[in-house]
């Protein structure tokens, strides 16, 4: 089954896209190449392959930048834990990144699973083993298996899906406010009280509300490490894709609409009581927040994911940083045997002196 090959323009050999010059690099010749270089390379192959088949009136395929079915990726399903991960031919794609089991070829990623977006890795490998090593650094109690070096090298950089919302909220407000001033004069102690119209109204615009768009297990390491910086938006390309993994969403936005349509309103609704401000009280007589021009958009926003299931009882714990801001979130498994050497180096020794004591006493 075919799959998508990114070409050297030089020597034929693999691109993978290099997360810290946020260009494409040739894993043989070393070249170096821009999308932007590459699309026009690609334009220039595609217009030589049509002027050929014209001249021999014959529809042969062309050989692009990503190959035969450039607009199409390989998907690997999980038997155990249900994930679906999107890749192409230069991941080699032979375990879950999530439980650690073996994934099967299924399919390719349908067309209404293209993303309209994608946040490139700006974090590589090199950088993000560095940063589990900090985060790691000075927790006695975690099992060596978690932060071995054979566990370290599975770190796999994967694109999670997510829902971006936009829209404008227009919001109205008409209330009440009230200012009291007390001061004491002699024996006697007055309150001045004065009330205020107030009236309110204004447009929000909401930018690329990120939400998680997996309701599997491993959901909790994509919400996680949130948020991701929305200048780093690029229009999709599935060269992104090369040398990562990604999730295929198994959440429609019909599923969280309701969800995040009540968090903007509420988030207006708060801006507009902020805006009356100096008052001792405030009486809301009226409030309204309505939404306009919305509009949903799907991307794929970079991950950094390391995981271990616990031999002791399968449990899954997972290390997880954001490929963009390096933010990091995760979960850690304890070492019993561990705790119950400090158990003992501690309390031991305490309750001996206590046996003595209490003898000579």
């Amino acid at each position: 089954m075919a799959a998508i090959t990114f070409k050297c323009p030089n020597c034929g050999g693999g691109l993978v896209f290099n997360p810290e010059t946020q260009q494409y690099k040739c894993e043989f010749c070393l070249s170096q190449f821009g999308l932007k270089e590459l699309k026009e390379w690609e334009a220039g192959l595609k217009a030589q392959d049509d002027k050929e088949r014209k001249g021999q009136g014959e529809g042969q395929e062309g050989v692009g930048l990503g190959e035969k079915e450039e607009s199409r990726a390989v998907v690997y399903h999980c038997p155990s834990c249900g994930a679906e991960i999107v890749t192409d031919e230069t991941t080699a794609a032979s375990f879950c990144y999530y439980c650690h089991n073996p994934v099967v070829l299924e399919g390719r990623l349908d067309g209404r699973f293209s993303p309209d977006y994608v946040v490139p890795f700006a974090i590589d490998r090199k950088k993000a083993e560095e940063i589990f090593r900090q985060w790691i650094r000075g927790k006695r109690y975690v099992p060596a298996g978690f932060y071995s070096e054979q566990q370290i090298a599975s770190m796999t950089g994967v694109y999670f899906p997510y829902w971006l919302y936009r829209c404008n909220v227009e919001g109205k407000m008409e209330a009440e406010g009230m200012k009291l001033r007390v001061w004491d004069a002699g024996n006697l102690r007055y309150t001045e009280k004065k009330t205020y119209h107030i009236s309110r109204s204004g447009q929000m615009p909401v930018k690329d509300v990120a939400r998680n768009a997996l309701k599997k297990a491993n959901a909790k390491l994509s919400a996680g490490v949130l948020p991701f910086t929305p200048d780093g938006l690029q229009p999709f390309h599935i060269g992104y894709l090369t040398g990562f993994q990604a999730e295929k969403r198994d959440m429609e936005k019909e599923q969280i609409k309701e969800a995040v349509e009540r968090e903007v309103k509420d988030l207006a609704v708060s801006n507009l009581k902020g805006s009356a401000s100096g008052y001792s009280g405030l009486r809301v007589q009226q409030l309204t927040a309505q939404i306009r021009d919305a509009s949903w958009h799907y991307g794929l926003f970079p991950v950094w994911t390391l995981t271990y299931k616990s031999p002791r009882n399968g449990k899954i714990y997972y290390f997880a940083l954001n490929g963009q801001t390096g933010k990091v979130c995760g979960e850690l498994p304890v070492d019993g045997k561990k705790l119950l050497f400090l158990f003992l180096s501690v309390f031991s020794p305490l309750m001996a002196l206590l046996l003595v004591l209490g003898y000579m006493i």
